[in-house]
């Protein structure tokens, strides 16, 4: 197989963030040759499915880089849980792995230090942003709030609800939050309560 063979058709895909085997296939580029490129130096296989230039340079700040990477390579995944909150300051928790929901009757991707968390719910409180170049989807402040109690530990929840109320560069929406408690059945009224009266 000769490289030079899928050198032009291949040149478009090595500016973009990543690529599939499939992007790669409208190309006239098969898998084969993915592998081929890889072994090579000229790709790297990020995770199962997803590829890039070896010399790809992104351009995001770093601390979110991996995040914007594999939240952009999930088509249906959210950012959600303790990515979510870190992203937003609503934690003082690392990321040490990324939190991305999936839709609950999804098959879970495999991605390198991803936790991945089927919601069935996966609409409510879903935005669009851009982590650089990456387009991705995420879920806003009051839905991570609601899916901390959910889903973490009462102690980091209770902090990002208290991170939440004191926030100086958005304002809290208290009635929102109540709606999302109620819509995913989790009662955090007192919480609500303590900080608004």
């Amino acid at each position: 197989m000769k490289r030079s063979k899928y050198s032009k058709p291949l040149g478009a895909l090595l500016k973009s963030p990543f690529f599939t085997p499939s992007e790669a296939a409208k190309h006239g580029i098969p898998r084969q040759a993915l592998a081929y490129f890889v072994k090579k130096g000229l790709l790297l296989r990020i995770c199962p499915g997803v590829y890039q230039a070896a010399n790809y340079e992104p351009k995001v700040e770093f601390q979110w880089e991996n995040l914007g990477l594999v939240a952009a390579s999930i088509p249906k995944g959210v950012i959600c849980l303790i990515s979510a909150l870190c992203y937003y300051d609503l934690t003082d928790q690392i990321m040490r792995e990324i939190w991305i929901a999936i839709p609950h009757d999804s098959y879970p991707p495999k991605r390198p230090n991803t936790r991945i968390v089927k919601m069935r719910n996966i609409e409510l409180g879903k935005n669009e942003i851009m982590l650089g170049e990456y387009p991705v989807r995420i879920f806003d402040r009051e839905r991570c709030i609601v899916d901390a109690f959910r889903y973490l530990s009462k102690e980091i929840a209770i902090k990002a609800i208290q991170y939440y109320f004191r926030g100086t560069d958005y304002r809290p929406r208290p009635q929102k939050l109540g709606e999302y408690a109620r819509a995913l059945r989790v009662n955090i009224t007192p919480y609500i309560l303590s900080y608004t009266t």
